[in-house]
């Protein structure tokens, strides 16, 4: 891999970890439309994936500094008691989200895994990627009078636990973490800025607890100077361009409340069937 090759993946997955539109999905499609002449299902290529996921989890904690900051204050009781109840209960919600991923991408990790280096599989998934942020979007327009400016403190367990199996669904290259949790979210009655949120929230364990265990395939490994090198501007470069993608996705779901999905849902259908059409006619 070459380093512009390199910061051209950063920079989509730094974009695309946070949009609804799947970073796996674009990460798989794009060196396959691009001709590029590295497999990204050889080890050498895991390295550099664990260094833009630190590069993205970085640039949400940052971001989210200070919903984290507020939690961990009430959870250690500086702040009042309310405060420590919703404290308790958000790090209960987050911790009862992530389980069923753990769960499930254990179990079936090496069943998907063989997706990945399947071009024609994730351009298929990002168009059911744009069918399902449409269909949220149009179920929530026929529950309207139901949603109220729910916080996420007021989720419950079977929210948080619904969310966190929508989340399943990126174990599927060209489905998108972020859509499905945000698309859970929806359908729990939320805000697009709240479910947003609580979905960015939800992707600190994840990431980490996803490159935790990267880093363990990583122990008997040898890397060169030359790739930790790549990694690590790549690192920055991603972690940058997540920071500017969460502060733009965060305004523009504060701004709009109506469909708010379609656009993304819009972009994937369309770049999924030009994949299909692309890549199929190159068979």
């Amino acid at each position: 891999m070459t380093l512009i090759q390199a910061l051209v993946i950063a920079i989509l997955q730094g974009a695309t970890e946070l949009f609804p539109v799947s970073s796996l999905g674009h990460a798989v499609l794009l060196p396959a439309l691009l001709h590029w002449p590295f497999n990204e299902n050889d080890e050498t290529f895991l390295p550099f994936l664990v260094m833009l996921h630190l590069g993205t989890s970085v640039a949400l904690f940052v971001f989210f500094w200070r919903d984290w900051a507020a939690i961990f204050r009430g959870l250690f009781g500086f702040d009042n008691a309310q405060r420590r109840v919703e404290s308790l209960k958000i790090i209960m919600l987050l911790v009862i989200a992530t389980i069923p991923a753990i769960i499930v991408g254990g179990l079936f990790d090496h069943l998907l895994k063989h997706l990945f280096g399947a071009p024609l599989a994730a351009a298929s998934f990002l168009i059911l990627n744009g069918l399902l942020l449409l269909s949220v979007e149009r179920l929530r327009g026929r529950i309207g009078a139901d949603i109220s400016d729910r916080p996420i403190a007021s989720l419950t367990s079977r929210d948080a636990l619904i969310i966190g199996c929508f989340q399943c669904l990126a174990l599927f290259p060209g489905l998108s973490r972020s859509g499905a949790t945000i698309a859970g979210g929806l359908l729990r009655g939320l805000h697009h800025d709240v479910a947003a949120r609580f979905s960015f929230l939800m992707a600190e364990p994840v990431i980490l607890a996803a490159t935790a265990h990267q880093v363990m395939k990583m122990r008997h490994m040898t890397i060169s100077h030359e790739q930790i090198q790549i990694g690590l501007i790549a690192a920055v470069v991603s972690g940058i361009t997540a920071l500017i993608s969460t502060a733009a996705l965060m305004r523009y779901f504060r701004n709009h409340d109506n469909w708010a999905l379609a656009p993304f849902a819009y972009y994937c259908i369309a770049v999924g069937l030009g994949a299909l059409a692309i890549l199929g006619g190159a068979l």
